[in-house]
């Protein structure tokens, strides 16, 4: 009786510290719960609850994407952990164009710090790249200790951020990834078997519905005196959106051999030094709205409900180019496309100016395009 009781009673002592260990100490895994599917667009397979923490649509959009790199690269799985693990402290894997000093993006890289330029920041395909470029350069960056390798690339005031997101970043991968775990070190970029892309949860819903009609417009040509606007970054996002004419329609993607309709345009504001969100449920809710078509100017994001969506939803966005013509990642069949502007007035259902003018408007016509 006497052992028994004292059996009881150890166990009364340790099961608080027990309680109170798990409380404060990283779990060993995560528990994901499905709080909005696809009905939310996105590749991303909509908003989650990992333990305790709440990634929407968009976020879950970037988690694909810095998975999608790491696949590409054939790097570790661990790379993917440790990334969205970074991004998740970071940011909340958000495309932030603000943060401490001249930290931007989702892994708050500062450009005085030699990370790439602002413009280059804020495409998150380009911030994920650099991230696993200084992750794998550190020596048994896959085998140090939880927080460890994302401190030695962060040197972050806040080290102790980093460990107890792993478990997280680490169901999150698992919901993307495809086929074995890549060999550390990794091999020859371009050499062996086709490079595996990222899982996309949800089917695509970009696409667009109106009927085309190449003999309108040159789908792929800018006709003769075509020019940009004068407005610096008017002209930055416009000219690299018209630079990716012809490049393949991908679900998902970003650049910079391939995009959706919305990674085209994060893309081309990125370029003009504007971070937006990373897919079009988002978008449609970037800088502020324009009133009417009579009032919309180049770089303006234009929304149809496309294929899939309705005009509270809309699932497809393109971009007001100038000259009567839109630029927009069409569909998986036809990549990205100039377009009449005519053709999409009657189903606009959303105009979204990203950034306002930072000079007077320019005469009509703007600057001869470079």
């Amino acid at each position: 009786m006497l052992a028994g009781a004292a059996g009881a009673l150890v166990a009364l002592v340790l099961l608080p510290i027990l309680v109170l260990a798990l409380m404060i100490g990283p779990t060993a895994t995560a528990t994901i719960v499905q709080l909005g599917g696809c009905e939310q667009g996105g590749p991303g397979g909509g908003s989650i609850v990992v333990d305790r923490q709440q990634l929407d649509a968009d976020e879950m959009d970037i988690a694909r994407t810095i998975v999608d790199v790491v696949q590409q690269r054939r790097l570790p799985r661990r790379a993917a952990v440790l990334a969205i693990a970074t991004g998740m402290v970071e940011s909340g894997l958000r495309n932030l164009d603000y943060g401490d000093r001249d930290s931007l993006g989702v892994f708050q890289q500062r450009p005085s710090q030699g990370w790439g330029t602002r413009e280059q920041i804020l495409n998150p395909v380009y911030a994920t790249v650099k991230f696993l470029d200084a992750l794998i350069a550190l020596p048994g960056w896959d085998s140090m200790a939880p927080g460890r390798a994302e401190q030695a690339v962060q040197r972050s005031g806040f080290p102790d951020r980093y460990a107890p997101r792993e478990p997280t970043a680490a169901a999150i991968v698992d919901r993307f990834w495809i086929g074995p775990d890549n060999p550390t070190p990794p091999v020859v970029p371009g050499v062996g078997t086709e490079a595996v892309q990222a899982k996309t949860l949800c089917p695509d819903q970009g696409g667009s519905d109106i009927p085309r009609d190449p003999g309108q417009v040159a789908p792929k040509k800018l006709p003769p005196g075509f020019t940009l606007p004068d407005d610096v970054r008017q002209r930055a996002a416009v000219g690299f959106a018209l630079g990716q004419l012809g490049k393949p329609y991908v679900w998902g993607a970003k650049g910079p051999d391939a995009y959706d309709c919305s990674g085209l345009m994060l893309a081309a504001w990125a370029a003009a030094g504007v971070g937006i969100p990373a897919g079009t449920i988002s978008q449609v809710h970037a800088g502020h709205a324009v009133a009417s078509i009579q009032q919309v100017q180049p770089g303006d994001l234009l929304f149809i409900p496309g294929s899939l969506g309705t005009a509270r939803v809309p699932r497809h966005v393109g971009m007001y180019a100038g000259h009567g013509l839109i630029v927009d990642a069409y569909d998986t069949g036809t990549g990205v496309i100039l377009e009449p502007l005519s053709t999409w007035t009657s189903k606009i259902v959303a105009i979204r100016r990203i950034a306002d003018p930072s000079s007077p408007s320019s005469p009509p016509g703007g600057s001869p395009l470079r």
